[in-house]
């Protein structure tokens, strides 16, 4: 069932996305979920408290939020199933399951950074590739923002669709929003600042452990994809992938960044910017470090390519135990 709800979810989002206008009138899962996270941080978090008193009050608001993530999943699924038939009950859910995936809009924001470049200028990509990149922007040149745009695909690959859409194959609505409020904290506190240092330690651990099978699948299918893509190279996105992941200063990131590195035939990280401060990271893949709007035009294609073989997948897994029941 939960690899059905899976598919479906995946295939529902991809069509449709998460509307704007819905945003604008309830917002979206994961802002609920920031919303609580906030709330955690305001009340629990105090300076006067010692490392180990910080460290515990972060368990304890990951747990609180683990713990009601898995509560209202298993509510609503519950509640769904008592008051509408099993298939309507089905489908309710799975378009529910479907707001906790971004294939659609991670596209369009990738997108929108290559439209950028090809005709608006350096400044609009600049601001383009703000809105999805922690780093600074503002001196970045054209393969500056093609190396942005194409790391942010990479990373949001796995923790944004392959992650989510495991754990719901996994454990249904439950286990999805459970991974989405783990990934949340960590995007929120789990930072190695003096404030977040003890309180987001739980979160940054238990993201690391949660995206740790997703990190590999997504690297897995975008060295598949790049098979079905001319021009694209799924051997140097393998090699570059076992040799390369573990420079990273992410335990998973780094996996879906030198696939997609590897298959392109470029290079990405390296040297950039957080507040002013350079950090020289090192740099993954061993192709060119010249990147522009056209390959940010081909990670597009193959991260497409790498969703459908995804859902591909899934349907197989399907219809694999329906045979088996």
């Amino acid at each position: 069932m939960f690899v059905g709800l899976a598919l479906l979810a995946a295939a529902i989002e991809a069509a449709v996305g998460y509307p704007d206008r819905l945003f604008r009138a309830i917002r979206h899962p994961v802002t609920w979920i920031a919303r609580v996270i906030t709330w955690g941080d305001r009340t629990w978090n105090s300076a006067g408290d010692s490392d180990l008193q910080q460290r515990l009050q972060g368990v304890a608001l990951l747990l609180l939020l683990v713990a009601g993530s898995l509560l209202t999943g298993l509510l609503i699924s519950a509640l769904l199933h008592l008051v509408l038939p099993a298939i309507v009950a089905f489908v309710v859910l799975a378009v529910l399951a479907s707001t906790l995936l971004a294939q659609r809009s991670l596209d369009s924001h990738v997108a929108a950074v290559a439209e950028a470049l090809e005709g608006k200028g350096l400044a609009a990509a600049r601001a383009a590739v703000a809105m999805i990149v922690g780093r600074d922007t503002k001196d970045l040149d054209e393969a500056g923002i093609s190396r942005a745009a194409i790391e942010s695909l990479a990373e949001s690959f796995s923790d944004g669709v392959v992650a989510p859409l495991l754990w719901m194959a996994v454990a249904g609505l439950p286990g999805a929003l459970a991974y989405k409020a783990i990934n949340t904290a960590d995007s929120m506190i789990g930072h190695k600042t003096p404030r977040h240092l003890h309180f987001g330690w739980a979160a940054a651990r238990a993201d690391d452990l949660v995206n740790l099978p997703a990190s590999r699948l997504a690297a897995l299918w975008l060295a598949l994809a790049a098979l079905l893509r001319p021009g694209l190279s799924a051997r140097q996105a393998c090699m570059a992938a076992w040799q390369d992941a573990g420079r990273h200063d992410s335990p998973n990131a780094g996996w879906p960044e030198a696939a997609m590195a590897g298959a392109l035939g470029v290079r990405l990280m390296g040297p950039r910017s957080y507040d002013g401060e350079r950090v020289d990271g090192p740099w993954l893949g061993r192709g060119r470090t010249i990147a522009t709007a056209r390959d940010i035009r081909s990670a597009l294609s193959l991260y497409r390519t790498a969703c459908g073989l995804q859902m591909a997948v899934l349907l197989l897994v399907l219809l694999a135990l329906i045979l088996t029941m």
